[in-house]
C-alpha cells in the first residue's frame, strides 16, 4: 500500500505550515530564483530545495527587494548618502537617483543574521556593471554598518515575499485576446465588396 504525499511548499500545503529558510533569491526576467531548506516541523531535519519559477514574481516582491537598493549603494560606495537620500516613508518610491541601480538578489548568511546584496548599475554607454556588497552582520554590537537596523527590516519584508512566492504568490497571467472584441458582439459583419457601378 503506497501513501500519497502530501504538497508542503505551495498554496496547497496542509495548514499547519512548512518552515521555510531562505539561503540565496535571485530575481531575473522577472522570474525567481531561490535556494531554502524547509522542515515539516521544528524537529523534522531540513530538506534543501533549488528552485527556479516560471510565473512572473508579484510586484509586492520586487517593490522590496527595491527598498534594498539604497543599502546596496551604501555598501558598495557608488553614492553617497544625502538630506534626500532615502525613499519616501510614506509610499516607499526611490528618488531618482535610484533609476540606474537594480537589486537582483542576495544571500543570508548564518542563520539569517547577516546578508550580502547583489545588485546591477546601468553605465552612461550602456554596459552594467555588477555589484556585491560586502557581507553585513545583524549580530554584532557595533555594526560596521550605520543602518544595519534599517537593512534588517527590509530585508525581512522581502524574505517574506520571497517566502509568500514560494508557496504561490506570484503574477496572475492570462493571454489576451489577438483582436479587440467589436463594440457590437451580436451584430454580424458583412464585408464590403467594391462594385462598380453601371451606367
Amino acid at each position: 500500500m503506497t501513501t500519497p504525499l502530501l504538497p508542503i511548499v505551495g498554496p496547497d500545503a496542509p495548514a499547519p505550515r512548512s518552515i521555510i529558510r531562505i539561503q540565496k533569491a535571485r530575481v531575473k526576467n522577472q522570474q525567481l530564483t531561490c535556494e531554502f531548506t524547509e522542515q515539516r516541523t521544528d524537529d523534522a531535519p531540513p530538506r534543501a530545495f533549488t528552485l527556479a519559477a516560471q510565473e512572473q514574481v508579484h510586484p509586492d516582491l520586487l517593490h522590496w527587494l527595491a527598498q534594498l537598493v539604497p543599502h546596496l549603494c551604501l555598501l558598495t560606495e557608488q553614492l553617497t548618502e544625502t538630506p534626500t537620500y532615502w525613499p519616501d516613508d510614506d509610499t516607499g518610491t526611490l528618488p531618482p537617483h535610484f533609476e540606474a541601480f537594480t537589486l537582483t538578489g542576495f544571500s543570508v548568511g548564518n542563520g539569517g543574521r547577516g546578508v550580502t546584496l547583489i545588485g546591477q548599475r546601468q553605465l552612461a554607454g550602456g554596459k552594467v556593471l555588477n555589484l556585491t556588497s560586502p557581507y553585513v552582520s545583524f549580530d554584532d554590537e557595533q555594526p560596521a554598518y550605520a543602518y544595519a537596523g534599517l537593512l534588517e527590516a527590509a530585508l525581512d519584508a522581502a524574505l517574506a515575499e520571497v517566502e509568500a512566492a514560494l508557496r504561490g504568490k506570484c503574477t496572475e497571467y492570462r493571454q489576451l485576446d489577438l483582436f479587440e472584441p467589436t463594440t457590437e458582439p451580436s451584430a454580424a459583419l458583412i464585408p464590403l465588396i467594391p462594385v462598380p457601378a453601371h451606367a
